[in-house]
């Protein structure tokens, strides 16, 4: 797991398919673009781009994937988004057709602002999309999917 802003990319050491993907994050202003599911590099690299109301934790649930690492982009809003490594949680179900693996487990929360970025990997179990002090508000993200090489 990575979370840092998106002006320091270029301090890592990235894949070919990582950097296509910060690349488009870079060089696109997502404040005006609608929701929706975005080709960037076929079904290798495509974006999805949500609006949302932040929600409370006992709302959220854990979940993770196996066919894709997922960049999480933060365009407006603050949220805490829940980290736990895989080895630490239990596997309820998976849905291979959606990528989706959903857990149950304890993890940690950090607070993402506009224009930070979290890259979590297969083995890197997220909650995403919770509210900050419990005030639900605005949030809009651009959620870039990799495929796992």
């Amino acid at each position: 797991m990575i979370i840092d802003s998106l002006e320091n990319v270029a301090d890592y050491n990235i894949t070919e398919r990582l950097e296509k993907a910060f690349a488009y994050l870079q060089e696109n202003d997502f404040t005006e673009l609608e929701a929706g599911k975005y080709e960037v590099d076929g079904e290798d690299i495509f974006a999805i781009v949500d609006s949302y109301q932040t929600k409370a934790k006992e709302d959220g649930f854990w979940e993770g994937h196996r066919q894709y690492i997922d960049i999480q982009y933060l365009v407006e809003g603050t949220e805490l988004i829940g980290y736990s490594n895989l080895e630490q949680m239990n596997l309820q179900e998976y849905n291979a057709d959606k990528d989706l693996a959903v857990f149950t487990g304890e993890g940690d929360f950090l607070n993402l602002k506009a224009g930070d970025f979290m890259l979590l990997r297969p083995q890197d179990i997220h909650m995403p999309g919770i509210a900050v002090n419990d005030d639900n508000q605005t949030a809009k993200k651009v959620i870039v999917k990799i495929k796992v090489d």
